[in-house]
């Protein structure tokens, strides 16, 4: 168990028009110049996949694409990757989530979770050879690594969409991610590939998950799916979550078992196992 001279570092930088900020946790010789270079490969790999996706970039290899100046299999060879990938979750989600449904390829609501997961899986993670802990915040989407035998948990909070001061639950992760998607922040931006609409009646839908490729399109196909569909939590493969409907009423989940559902977020009780305590 580390618990000797733990420290605290944290870096960050905005990338893909939101912060995303890297924390390190542990021993002092753990923060060297080795933990920078991997913070900074971390950054530039993102910085590379945004001048390759960003859809705001008019050389980007995705506005391209939509100019049909450039064919997916001629593109970056991370395209075809995307592609395919968002097929499937197309597929998976039963049409909650999908990159086409404007009439060209548009991987948005993918790519960042794709992302961060990747860059972080490939120079963050090797970090826990001598590290604590180590993690990235995207813009509010977590992914978290805990060193094994090592006596830590992340504590995440999560924000009651309707009073953003106030917290609704906290989860406890030890390695995982955790994406939240909803109309809090940033209105009803979110839209329902099925109708072209806004999707209305989710506030805010949380989903804790082994990775956060998985974790952010879940969260995506939560909102769309509306306060009325539940069925997509035995599809997601989530570990648990909670939606909070626009009328406060607010849903929990265990693996693919319902554990609560309250018509307020006040007075929820913490679902077993997983650490999730409303207050």
């Amino acid at each position: 168990m580390r618990t000797a001279n733990e420290g605290t570092r944290a870096w960050v930088e905005e990338i893909m028009g939101i912060p995303m900020s890297i924390h390190l946790i542990g021993p002092e010789e753990t923060t060297d110049a080795g933990a920078d270079r991997a913070v900074q490969a971390c950054f530039d790999e993102l910085r590379e996949i945004d001048r390759v996706f960003s859809t705001y970039r008019a050389d980007s290899d995705i506005s391209r694409i939509r100019r049909s100046e450039l064919a997916i299999a001629d593109a970056d060879s991370r395209m075809s990757l995307v592609a395919d990938a968002c097929e499937r979750a197309e597929q998976d989600t039963g049409g909650l989530f999908s990159a086409r449904w404007r009439g060209w390829f548009d991987p948005t609501g993918y790519v960042k979770g794709w992302a961060v997961e990747a860059a972080s899986r490939r120079h963050l993670e090797p970090l826990l050879s001598a590290a604590t802990a180590v993690g990235i915040n995207a813009g509010g989407d977590l992914q978290l690594f805990t060193a094994a035998g090592v006596d830590w948990r992340w504590q995440v909070g999560i924000a009651d969409p309707h009073d953003r001061s106030q917290i609704i639950a906290v989860i406890d992760v030890v390695n995982g991610a955790v994406a939240t998607s909803g109309t809090a922040e940033r209105g009803h931006h979110i839209l329902d590939p099925r109708t072209g609409r806004p999707a209305t009646g989710v506030a805010s839908a949380t989903i804790v998950a082994d990775g956060l490729t998985q974790a952010d399109v879940w969260a995506t196909a939560a909102v769309v799916a509306g306060p009325a569909d539940r069925s997509w939590i035995a599809a997601a493969g989530s570990r648990t979550g909670i939606v909070v409907d626009d009328d406060r009423r607010v849903t929990r989940w265990l693996g693919t078992t319902m554990v609560d559902v309250q018509t307020t977020t006040a007075g929820a009780q913490p679902i077993g196992g997983c650490a999730l305590v409303q207050g």
